[in-house]
């Protein structure tokens, strides 16, 4: 199961109909990454990433699988992806003390697995979805060293706001009460009057329930109470000379597009508006995805290649 979204049903998905989304095949490998309170499972295409490594990270109630159309693209354009759970996701184990989701916390794990695979195919570019890009972005903020580049993908500048933020607060109480399995067949209810929900693949929709179901409550409410009260960082994270993507879907339902037009202006970053995708660009559109996303980590590649250029140069000559 996946958060119901907004109303906006005007917006037609650039995939075909019976797209299998986060079923896409792929030939990454499963694996698992060390985490602060346990291992992390993750996919890995492997390889030895020869325009760079990729650090994937998902949104809440997502997982590793959320980018699965990208992974074989990506890998036959020369980059080594990995794609992780957070903890509590999915595969991943997580504690029992909500306190433990806190976005500080989460962004210390994907340090730990920047390192990783730092040591193993170079330090990674990284990339957050959603809350995942909250996530990521204080992961930057704890270590600028760590990363190439950070890619917000359908994130916002601070908390989240809205319908879906109204739907956490309806859905806390549920939780408590009768547990992940409660807030499922409550989700599944509410799908049944969303037409873009109705009109995932059955495969697909048996993966987000089997998916949900292996949520950790914990993590589900410590997630929720990070996300709807992370403040506003963006200053910070212009302070750190970080190059930036923030990319959105044309009709995003979560952070609005006009709040990602805005924090892409605040941070002088690049900024891309995918069409035919709504909250989820990676399944939604992965072609369009898949352009953005190479073209920007590819001017970084060159933004970085001229700075060691003038480095070079300046030392032959004798200067700073």
């Amino acid at each position: 199961m996946v958060m119901p979204g907004g109303s906006d049903d005007r917006t037609a998905l650039a995939i075909a109909p019976d797209d299998l989304r986060q079923l896409a095949d792929h030939d990454a490998a499963a694996r698992t990454l060390p985490g602060g309170t346990g291992p992390l499972a993750a996919l890995d295409t492997g390889g030895d990433g020869p325009r760079g490594t990729v650090l994937m990270v998902a949104g809440y109630t997502g997982s590793k699988e959320d980018f699965a159309p990208l992974l074989a693209p990506l890998s036959a354009a020369g980059y080594r992806v990995v794609a992780v759970d957070q903890r509590g996701q999915y595969e991943s184990p997580g504690p029992d003390d909500p306190a433990r989701y806190s976005v500080a916390e989460l962004g210390e794990d994907l340090l730990g697995v920047a390192r990783v695979l730092a040591d193993e195919t170079g330090v990674p570019h990284l990339l957050g979805h959603s809350f995942g890009g909250l996530v990521a972005r204080s992961a930057v903020l704890a270590d600028p060293s760590a990363f190439r580049s950070l890619t917000l993908l359908g994130s916002g500048p601070s908390a989240l706001v809205g319908p879906r933020a109204d739907l956490l607060d309806h859905l806390g109480p549920l939780l408590e009460t009768g547990g992940v399995q409660l807030v499922h067949e409550t989700l599944e209810q509410l799908s049944m009057t969303d037409p873009k929900a109705q009109a995932v693949p059955e495969p697909t929709r048996a993966f987000y329930a089997r998916r949900f179901l292996a949520n950790s409550a914990a993590g589900l409410r410590g997630m929720a109470d990070a996300m709807t009260s992370e403040p506003d960082r963006v200053a910070e994270l212009t302070a750190t000379g970080m190059p930036v993507l923030v990319a959105h879907g044309v009709a995003d339902d979560a952070w609005t597009p006009e709040a990602q037009t805005d924090m892409a202006r605040r941070l002088g970053a690049r900024h891309a508006v995918i069409p035919g995708s709504i909250h989820s660009p990676a399944v939604e559109n992965p072609a369009e995805t898949l352009a953005v996303l190479v073209d920007f980590w590819a001017s970084v590649s060159v933004s970085a290649a001229d700075e060691d250029s003038s480095g070079s140069d300046a030392a032959a000559a004798g200067r700073p």
